[in-house]
């Protein structure tokens, strides 16, 4: 046997165990996202939600304990997406204009999402009286705002991020607070909200 048939054969190879675990999982998200777009989270069924996804109760529990660890998880996965759209809006900002730029069209576009996603209206609505939910928003504010905090230390020049850290971590907590409180109203006076969140925030930022 050669080296390299050697090499080939004693690699691992894809576990087929594992892959049909992912597409159970991804099966079993996408019906919590569907029943609670539908319903909201307080009609979630776990029974309902193993007889839609075509998997017995007990192989349910295997991959979420209770409705609350489907909420959380689909929050993670939301959050994820969140974070790489952050990131590819701030990463490339250098400037004072660049950075005004940037931080508009996130805003308007975290607004579009949220009013469009009632999945995550649900989330969010349920963010204060679950602890673990509060904890994930508090940890993904703290990413987000670093990452601000590193854009806006680009755009004024500076060398060090630090000195914007707690201005760009309370400028995020506060914009969670404030799409929450503006897609509770109707559309108008949802979108004139952020709008004056906007304008506020990015005096804020370009001023420091």
């Amino acid at each position: 046997m050669s080296l390299a048939k050697a090499d080939t054969a004693s690699l691992p190879r894809r576990s087929p165990v594992q892959q049909r675990s992912r597409e159970r999982m991804d099966k079993i998200l996408a019906v919590a996202t569907a029943m609670i777009g539908a319903r909201g989270s307080d009609q979630l069924k776990m029974g309902e939600v193993a007889e839609k996804a075509g998997i017995s109760i007990g192989s349910l529990y295997q991959y979420f304990p209770d409705k609350s660890a489907i909420i959380r998880s689909l929050a993670e996965r939301y959050n994820a997406d969140s974070r790489r759209c952050i990131e590819d809006a701030l990463l490339p900002v250098r400037t004072l204009a660049d950075l005004e730029t940037a931080y508009g069209e996130l805003i308007d576009l975290y607004y579009d999402i949220y009013r469009a996603e009632p999945v995550m209206r649900d989330i969010w609505s349920g963010t204060q009286a679950d602890k673990q939910l509060a904890a994930l928003e508090l940890t993904e504010s703290r990413i987000c705002g670093s990452m601000l905090a590193d854009a806006m230390a680009r755009a004024h020049g500076a060398a060090d991020s630090s000195r914007y850290a707690a201005t760009a971590f309370l400028i995020w907590q506060l914009g969670e607070a404030t799409m929450r409180l503006a897609v509770s109203v109707d559309a108008d006076e949802g979108a004139a909200l952020v709008a004056a969140f906007r304008q506020m925030t990015l005096r804020e930022i370009l001023a420091a």
